[in-house]
């Protein structure tokens, strides 16, 4: 793949605003998924929390793919794991967290 690499710095700074957003507790109409839920499945979760908790992930994303896009996408061989499998483990981890912690009790039946 022959992308500029200005391409993959612009990538960075858009994903560097949108944790920046998602981690100040706003941003919530970016989360697929719960952007496109009815309200009462929105009833459900905590919303400062799941942006909270997506925020922290994409910080994450932002962070390695920030080393990446250093590095050219050569990285040397001591962290060359860090793409595939850092952007693997940090999704897995912010999918579980939005369901698990996230979650609010059911609400009760009149409310």
């Amino acid at each position: 793949m022959n992308v500029p690499i200005w391409v993959a710095w612009v990538v960075v700074g858009i994903l560097a605003v949108l944790s920046v957003m998602l981690l100040m507790g706003k941003g919530s109409i970016f989360i697929a998924g719960y952007n496109t839920s009815s309200r009462e499945e929105k009833r459900w979760y905590d919303e400062k929390k799941l942006c909270r908790v997506m925020g922290g992930g994409f910080s994450i994303l932002t962070i390695i793919l920030g080393i990446s896009t250093f590095y050219e996408f050569e990285l040397p061989s001591v962290i060359d794991w860090i793409f595939p499998w850092g952007l693997l483990g940090t999704i897995m981890v912010i999918v579980v967290l939005a369901n698990t912690i996230c979650w609010k009790k059911p609400p009760a039946a009149g409310e």
